[in-house]
């Protein structure tokens, strides 16, 4: 059996702000929220992002790399939530952790990144 890794991420944090998001998302009348942001790393930088989820088995640290291991951590997550989450960025150009609440949640991150960060197309 392969290990399962989870990086930098805490299962006992995000059980807690997925729970806070669907009370959130269960209070709103009508709910037209697709994805609730659950957190920011305030970067879109690839050698941040590489230290603050601890991505340190990575080959290279290109964007295609740190993609697919974004993609691979979101879905390993996911799995053990129960939950869909995903990376994408926030308004503000930076990662950010989300909870889909629709599967037909569109992502930002297939627009082009106008901060003009390394970390571009990631999702």
């Amino acid at each position: 059996m392969e290990d399962i890794k989870i990086y930098g991420l805490c299962l006992e944090r995000l059980k807690y702000q997925i729970g806070l998001a669907i009370k959130k998302v269960n209070g709103d009348a009508p709910s037209i929220q697709d994805r609730v942001l659950l957190e920011s790393y305030n970067t879109a930088e690839i050698d941040d992002i590489i230290d603050i989820l601890e991505l340190y088995d990575l080959e290279d640290s290109t964007s295609n790399h740190v993609k697919e291991k974004l993609e691979e951590l979101a879905c390993t997550v996911s799995l053990l939530l129960r939950e869909t989450l995903t990376f994408d960025l926030t308004d503000n150009g930076h990662l950010g952790l989300y909870l889909l609440i629709r599967d037909e949640s569109p992502s930002m991150l297939e627009q082009v990144n106008e901060t003009g960060s390394a970390l571009e197309n990631v999702h």
